[in-house]
C-alpha cells in the first residue's frame, strides 16, 4: 500500500471518529462525494478515494462544477467525466453562472456558487459527507491570507479537518471533510507522477490579480527559501487557534446561558462581563443565528450603544443581515425588512367557516380556533370584516372584568416591543374592533350562538 493511501485511511479514521458524536450517519456513510475540478489535487483525491471506497463497499460520487469562466471549461468537464468512467466512479456536474463579474469579486462569487452547487448535488444524491482536496499548502495560504486581512482567532484557525458549512453548502446536516490536509502539495505531485494520473491545468491559478494566487506564486516561494517547512508551522498555528476558538465557544455558551431570557439577552447580565467577553458572547450569538461576523469596530459601536442607552430608548443598530434592538433591559436580534414591508392597505374579507385565512400582504395567517369564551361563529360567518394595521386611537376590552384601554396601553402592559407592534394587524367589523394580534379578542363583540371561536394571528416568519 502506498504511503499516501495509508495517510488517507488514517485521516478518514480521525474524521469519522470526530464527526461520529454529532452525525452518526456521516460517520458510517454508505455514500461519499468528493469535489472534483479535474486539477492535480482533486485528481489525486479521486484516485485514492476510489480505492478506499471500493474496499469498503461505499458508493463514491465525484461532483464537478462548471463555472464557464474559462474557454477550456467544457474540455475540463469532459476530462472529469472520462476519468470517473475509467475508475467506475459516479459522476455528476452542475453549471453555475456568476452574478458578479468584476475582478475583485469573481473569486469570491465563484467560490460561493461552487459550494452551493456542491451542496445541492449532495442533497440530490443523498450524500452526507463531502470530501475536498485541500492540502497543507492550502492551509498555510489560508492562515497567511487571514493574517493579512487582520482576522481574529476564528480566521487564524484556518480550515478544519471536518466541519459543517450551512451558509456555503445550504445544508445543516452535510459535513465537509479534508482528508489531505496534512499532506504537502509536493507529496501530491509526486504521487500523481508515480501513478501517471492526468489532470487539467486551470490558467486562472496563475493569475496574480487573485489574492491567493499572489501569495502562492510570489510570497510562498520566498518564505520557503528563508523558512523551510513553514507550512507545517503555519498548520500548528492553525491548530493552536482552533483549540483557542473551541475554548472561546465554550465560554460564550456559558455566558449565553447566563445572559439569556427567551430570545433576548439581558443587559444587566451583560454588564457583568468584560468588553472582550461581551464581544465573544455577541459573536457567538450572531453565529448561532447564522449571521455574518461583524467587525471589531462595529462590535465596539454596538456594545457602547446597547449598554449606555437610556432604559426607555428605542435603540436599533443595523447589521447587514438583521437589526439589533433594545427593549427595556433586553437585546433582540430581529429580521431586517425593506422599507414599507408593513404598510399594507386595509383588506376586506368574510369568514365562511375556514380554519385559516392567509393574508400575503400582511405576511401572516388568521386562524379561527374553537373557544367557549370567544365570539359566536354564526354571528361572524359571512360578516364583512376588515384586516388592517393600527392607525391610532383603537381601544380594546380584553375581558369583562377589565377596563377598555388603548392598544398602546395593552401593548405596554403585555411588554410587546414597539417594533413588533408595527407588524401586528387588527380585525374590525362595522367600525368596531374584534381582534388585535398579540393581544386577543375584544370581549364586547360576542354575538349570539352556541359554537364560539377566537381569532389567532401567526406571522409567516414564525
Amino acid at each position: 500500500m502506498h504511503s499516501l493511501d495509508t495517510a488517507f485511511e488514517s485521516a478518514m479514521l480521525e474524521i469519522h471518529a470526530r464527526i461520529g458524536s454529532f452525525s452518526p450517519q456521516a460517520a458510517k456513510p454508505t455514500a461519499i462525494a468528493l469535489a472534483y475540478s479535474g486539477g492535480l489535487d482533486s485528481a489525486v483525491l479521486l484516485d485514492v478515494a476510489q480505492r478506499y471506497a471500493k474496499a469498503r463497499d461505499i458508493r463514491l460520487h465525484a461532483f464537478h462544477i462548471h463555472h464557464g469562466l474559462s474557454p477550456n471549461a467544457d474540455q475540463w468537464q469532459q476530462h472529469c467525466r472520462q476519468a470517473c468512467a475509467a475508475l467506475g466512479v459516479n459522476f455528476d456536474s452542475r453549471s453555475v453562472s456568476l452574478n458578479q463579474k468584476d475582478e475583485s469579486g469573481t473569486e469570491e462569487a465563484a467560490r460561493n456558487a461552487r459550494y452551493a452547487a456542491l451542496g445541492a448535488l449532495c442533497a440530490q444524491h443523498e450524500v452526507s459527507l463531502l470530501l475536498t482536496a485541500h492540502h497543507l499548502d492550502d492551509q498555510a495560504e489560508t492562515v497567511l491570507l487571514q493574517l493579512l486581512r487582520g482576522s481574529g482567532v476564528a480566521g487564524l484557525s484556518g480550515m478544519d479537518a471536518a466541519n459543517f458549512a450551512p451558509t456555503l453548502l445550504g445544508s445543516t446536516s452535510l459535513i465537509m471533510a479534508r482528508p489531505l490536509l496534512a499532506l504537502s502539495r509536493s507529496t501530491l505531485e509526486q504521487y500523481a507522477h508515480e501513478h501517471g494520473i492526468s489532470f487539467v491545468d486551470d490558467e486562472s491559478n496563475s493569475d496574480p490579480r487573485y489574492a491567493r494566487n499572489a501569495l502562492r506564486h510570489k510570497v510562498m516561494p520566498t518564505l520557503a527559501t528563508s523558512f523551510p517547512g513553514f507550512q507545517q508551522r503555519f498548520a500548528r498555528t492553525a491548530q493552536h487557534a482552533q483549540a483557542t476558538q473551541r475554548l472561546l465557544i465554550e465560554l460564550a455558551a456559558q455566558d449565553f446561558t447566563a445572559c439569556r431570557n427567551g430570545d433576548a439577552l439581558v443587559v444587566d447580565q451583560i454588564r457583568h462581563l468584560s468588553p472582550d467577553r461581551t464581544d465573544n458572547l455577541l459573536r457567538y450569538w450572531f453565529g448561532s443565528r447564522g449571521m455574518r461576523m461583524p467587525s471589531t469596530a462595529w462590535l465596539l459601536e454596538m456594545r457602547t450603544q446597547l449598554l449606555e442607552a437610556k432604559a426607555d430608548a428605542q435603540l436599533c443598530v443595523t447589521h447587514p443581515d438583521c437589526h439589533i434592538r433594545r427593549h427595556r433591559d433586553r437585546v433582540y436580534i430581529t429580521p431586517r425588512y425593506e422599507d414599507g414591508h408593513f404598510e399594507a392597505e386595509s383588506q376586506d374579507f368574510t369568514w365562511n367557516g375556514e380554519a385559516c385565512l392567509h393574508f400575503p400582504a400582511f405576511h401572516g395567517s388568521l386562524y379561527f380556533d374553537a373557544d367557549e369564551s370567544g365570539i359566536a361563529a354564526d354571528w361572524l360567518r359571512g360578516r364583512k370584516c376588515v384586516i388592517h394595521y393600527r392607525q391610532g386611537g383603537e381601544r380594546l376590552k380584553p375581558a369583562a372584568n377589565r377596563p377598555t384601554k388603548s392598544l398602546k396601553y395593552h401593548y405596554q402592559a403585555m411588554d410587546i416591543p414597539a417594533w413588533e407592534r408595527e407588524q401586528l394587524p387588527i380585525v374590525s367589523s362595522g367600525g368596531k374592533l374584534l381582534f388585535a394580534a398579540g393581544l386577543g379578542m375584544d370581549c364586547a363583540q360576542v354575538g349570539q350562538g352556541d359554537v364560539r371561536i377566537s381569532l389567532r394571528w401567526q406571522s409567516d416568519s414564525q
